[in-house]
């Protein structure tokens, strides 16, 4: 029979620190095997960051981001960012729910190919776009001639081509904040006489809002950094298409300086990024 005293459970939460079973260890001897290739890797993680700010023209810094082209391509690239994380606010959380509360045939082949834009590599997404939506495309022709839409090298075509890439990022971690949040409230919900549609909307929607804001932050940061189907499907074009991505490709052939300025101002939104993720909305991924 176990002890489960106040002072044995006491003595238990002393002896692992008040932490549960499992979790980090005090004192004993460091593995050298695992310490070493642990080291080798944060300093491949850490090092080119480490030369961005070393090499990081200080002294020019105020002039080349005060420049008019840089403050085009931040103003469009948070546009954009933004235009596609609405999207996949919109699209992709209905479909997280479609895949965390619904059985259908083919579920897992669908659940695949909505994340598979995660390992597609961005310039072969950006060939499938032109390819679907282009002018000659599946559905560009249609769009084209019924229309007069037409999505490549166009300012929406780069929020198209974002929220191809970011959306997958949003729905599963939606989903997998809908699998951990108990149905059971929306069954309740149901018994009362609530719709399916009702009961997502006030019972299920506020318990996953942390899920969602998280799945958000995450396209948004996605999208502001996408590089390899933006300019294969929009171009880059100043004022129209060139994002801030594309303006540090291009600086960096030309003027150095100004691609590690700009650089350095996405890296500055990354790291706001990741303090906004907060533990409370990690902890939903």
């Amino acid at each position: 029979m176990t002890d489960d005293s106040p002072a044995a459970t006491a003595g238990l939460r002393d002896a692992s620190g008040g932490r549960p079973r499992g979790g980090a260890r005090k004192g004993g001897r460091l593995p050298v095997a695992l310490v070493l290739p642990a080291l080798i890797g944060l300093v491949f993680l850490l090092l080119p960051l480490v030369a961005l700010l070393i090499r990081a023209p200080w002294r020019s810094m105020p002039d080349q981001l005060t420049s008019a082209a840089v403050w085009q391509a931040l103003r469009l690239s948070l546009q954009t960012a933004t235009l596609a994380t609405a999207a996949s606010l919109v699209f992709g959380v209905p479909l997280a729910w479609l895949l965390a509360r619904t059985a259908f045939p083919g579920r897992r082949l669908v659940r695949a190919l909505v994340t598979l834009p995660l390992v597609l590599p961005p310039v072969v997404g950006g060939v499938a776009l032109l390819l679907a939506l282009g002018r000659n495309g599946v559905v560009g022709r249609w769009l084209d001639s019924a229309f007069g839409i037409t999505l490549p090298f166009t300012t929406s075509g780069v929020v198209v081509a974002e929220t191809f890439v970011a959306m997958p990022f949003l729905v599963i971690t939606v989903e997998g904040t809908l699998r951990a949040a108990d149905a059971r409230y929306e069954e309740a919900a149901a018994t009362l006489g609530a719709s399916r549609l009702t009961a997502f909307r006030r019972v299920t929607l506020p318990m996953i809002a942390p899920g969602v804001a998280a799945g958000a932050v995450l396209a948004w940061a996605r999208a502001l950094g996408e590089f390899g189907a933006t300019i294969t499907f929009a171009g880059s074009f100043p004022g129209r298409t060139q994002t801030m991505p594309l303006a540090v490709y291009l600086a960096l052939q030309d003027d150095p300086a100004a691609a590690i300025a700009l650089s350095l101002v996405l890296l500055a939104v990354s790291l706001a990024v990741l303090a906004g993720l907060r533990e409370r909305w990690t902890g939903a991924l």
